[in-house]
């Protein structure tokens, strides 16, 4: 009975996370985002405001959950899935446009939603900074590394850091305002946003000068 008590809580603390951001998404798209707070969240889901700031920070980054939900999980399950023989780049890369691209249920209401309020657009580009803890813990395997502090576990680190940053990159290039030159604006500018060009032609453009690194740590990792 003792070993199922913090499986049955994770499961408890999941669902109250995924009623928490169902609500959220529910409520903007019926309300608008500006029309929507964290107690009609909480109310809706459940639970009280105070609960709510236990598993989110603000209303939007709840909002953008709804679509982003345990992507930077998936992304990491994507990696260690890979055959051992499959390039760590390419496992990386491929893992990372599978999961940014997976068209969900929700990601045509919530891409309206976030291309026309700045601060959906940046809870959004934010979300990227959570892929670093798993894919680092995914790299490091697939380099072999051991212990906490080790070379390989940092090489892992600065990696997955690599690639949450490239992810943003990519993203906020996919999101720029229409004529607008590569860093002559932010995304997160007021107006509409439409998504432009290819995500996936965005994101392994921006992984791609990742390779050689990934390709030195995968060397240096054989034994």
């Amino acid at each position: 009975m003792t070993t199922s008590r913090p499986g049955l809580r994770e499961a408890k603390k999941q669902a109250t996370r995924e009623a928490l951001r169902e609500a959220a998404l529910r409520l903007a798209v019926e309300r608008g985002p500006d029309q929507v707070r964290v107690e009609d969240i909480a109310s809706a889901a459940g639970v009280s405001p105070r609960t709510y700031n236990n598993y989110f920070a603000s209303r939007e980054q709840a909002i953008v959950a709804a679509v982003t939900a345990d992507r930077e999980a998936r992304v990491a399950a994507a990696v260690a899935a890979r055959r051992a023989g499959v390039r760590l780049a390419d496992a990386v890369t491929e893992a990372v446009v599978e999961q940014y691209t997976d068209t969900g249920e929700h990601d045509q209401r919530a891409l309206v939603l976030i291309t026309t309020r700045p601060a959906l657009r940046d809870a959004f580009l934010d979300s990227t900074a959570g892929i670093e803890p798993p894919l680092t813990t995914a790299i490091a395997e697939r380099l072999g590394a051991t212990g906490a502090l080790t070379a390989r576990v940092l090489t892992a680190r600065v990696l997955a850091a690599s690639v949450a940053s490239a992810v943003r990159v990519a993203l906020e290039s996919w999101l720029r305002p229409a004529g607008n030159a590569a860093g002559t604006d932010s995304p997160a500018a007021g107006g509409l946003v439409v998504p432009s060009g290819s995500l996936p032609d965005q994101l392994r453009t921006a992984l791609a000068p990742l390779a050689p690194a990934f390709d030195a740590a995968e060397q240096h990792g054989r034994p």
